[in-house]
């Protein structure tokens, strides 16, 4: 196993997570609305778990961790339309988006999992493996918010 293409699909991973914490940071700061602020911290929780953890396993392999995000074309065009949502303080729309991005994080995740599991030990994939039921359960949090607005409005 070479450790260049472990820490180039480690450093994937640390980038949607960036993009989940700059996203959520950001959302939370344009927002009044407590639930949501509370919502948003939550998942900007989840992802700094994640990235420090995979953060030290790049450094562990002798990497240098990644600070960027991918927040470049659809991804940021998603962030700014849930920037637009608060302002018009539309909580469907906002869930909607927000249920996007958190899309883009499982999508990566599964990539890692399935495309790229030959750069992983065992040890790396069972990290991820544990990474991405978080992620899959912060997913579920924001599905169900949004569905239960769907069915009382």
């Amino acid at each position: 196993m070479e450790n260049n293409e472990t820490i180039d699909v480690l450093n994937t991973l640390v980038e949607i997570n960036n993009d989940r914490i700059e996203g959520y940071v950001t959302a939370s700061s344009e927002t009044d609305d407590h639930e949501l602020k509370t919502l948003f911290a939550k998942l900007a929780q989840t992802s700094n778990k994640c990235k420090n953890e995979l953060v030290s396993e790049i450094i562990k392999l002798g990497g240098q961790p990644t600070e960027s995000t991918k927040t470049t074309g659809k991804f940021f065009r998603v962030w700014m339309d849930v920037k637009t949502a608060i302002t018009g303080k539309n909580r469907k729309a906002i869930l909607d988006l927000c249920e996007f991005g958190e899309d883009q994080a499982l999508k990566t995740y599964e990539k890692a999992l399935n495309d790229d599991i030959e750069h992983l030990n065992t040890p790396l994939q069972m990290l991820i493996t544990s990474q991405y039921a978080s992620i899959t359960a912060d997913h579920h949090t924001v599905k169900t918010m949004r569905d239960e607005l769907v069915t009382t409005s």
